[in-house]
């Protein structure tokens, strides 16, 4: 509950001011609010220093479909299995990311039990990446500015690309 109160104040500050400054500090106050900081943390600058990382979209396929991050393996949330990274040995360094990060703490709990050893959650996720202006690509690998924005309301946090509902 405290969470959903956190996040509607935040989305209020920013409708009622607009500007990109109280946006920035208001999504960054309901990113702290949304993680349990069950699993290590990793900004975009940190992420881009590991080349060797495997990186796990937890979003639906969908989502997926319509972009996600260069070379990312879609594992999914609703239906999450480990036997979709059995091949990813529990010593490879793994990043999981969603829309902003909520689903993919949830995955990353889930790997970090079955003995995954270099877990982390993307802060921020694809919103935080594309907002940064990195690229992502669609299902067939091609750059795209589309962007799954997951629903209207956590859309407004998604700053730069085509915001896609669908």
């Amino acid at each position: 509950m405290k969470q959903v109160w956190i996040f509607l104040c935040a989305v209020l500050t920013t409708s009622l001011t607009g500007s990109a400054q109280t946006t920035s500090k208001a999504y960054k106050t309901m990113l702290e609010a949304m993680y349990k900081k069950t699993v290590p943390l990793i900004n975009v600058t940190e992420l881009k220093k590991m080349p060797e990382a495997v990186l796990l979209d937890t979003r639906s396929k969908a989502e997926f479909d319509v972009s996600h991050l260069p070379n990312a393996r879609w594992v999914g949330y609703d239906d999450f299995d480990l036997k979709r990274v059995q091949a990813i040995t529990k010593a490879t360094p793994v990043v999981v990311y969603c829309s902003v990060g909520y689903r993919s703490e949830r995955v990353g709990e889930k790997l970090v039990a079955a003995g995954y050893q270099h877990v982390h959650n993307l802060y921020g996720s694809l919103f935080e990446w594309v907002n940064q202006g990195n690229p992502v690509v669609d299902n067939q690998g091609k750059p795209t500015q589309r962007v799954h924005a997951y629903s209207r309301l956590w859309g407004v946090w998604l700053n730069r690309g085509e915001k896609v509902y669908e």
